[in-house]
């Protein structure tokens, strides 16, 4: 039985709704839950079906690219017009700037360049401490030193 539910999903305008249902940001139990199947079902016919495994990647990649570049455009700061219309006539068009976003500069920067703008800094070699941590360092040192 499962093998004829999967060849019927290895139709082409099958896997292009997977596709689609993928593209929409629909998760993979959602997904198997509008093919009527199992989520771990759902993992093995992509283990087994490259075409279902290339239709889900490929709708994904879509709206990765979208976000991708909605962040890059909202990091940078954008300008856009807005229209007024009275009784459907327009009336005036202007021109309005959004400011460059620091969050989205963050996070773009710590995920594109993590050695250089990660927050944990980590030292090559010598480990360096303070207060307490400098106090139980040599409590340490000092028990070892007696046994």
């Amino acid at each position: 039985m499962a093998k004829s539910e999967v060849n019927e999903w290895l139709e082409q305008d099958k896997l292009t709704l997977l596709e689609a249902w993928a593209r929409d940001g629909l998760t993979e139990k959602q997904i198997a839950t509008n093919m009527g199947i199992c989520e771990k079902t759902l993992y093995n016919w992509k283990n087994d079906n490259l075409q279902i495994l290339q239709a889900l990647k490929k709708g994904k990649e879509v709206v990765d690219f979208e976000v991708e570049n909605a962040l890059l455009k909202r990091a940078l700061g954008y300008d856009y017009e807005e229209k007024t219309y009275e009784n459907g006539i327009l009336k005036k068009t202007i021109t309005k700037h959004v400011s460059p976003d620091t969050t989205a500069q963050i996070f773009w920067l710590k995920n594109r360049k993590p050695k250089e703008w990660r927050d944990k800094v980590v030292y090559e070699g010598e480990v360096k401490t303070n207060g307490v941590i400098n106090d139980l360092v040599e409590a340490l040192n000092n028990v070892k030193k007696n046994k």
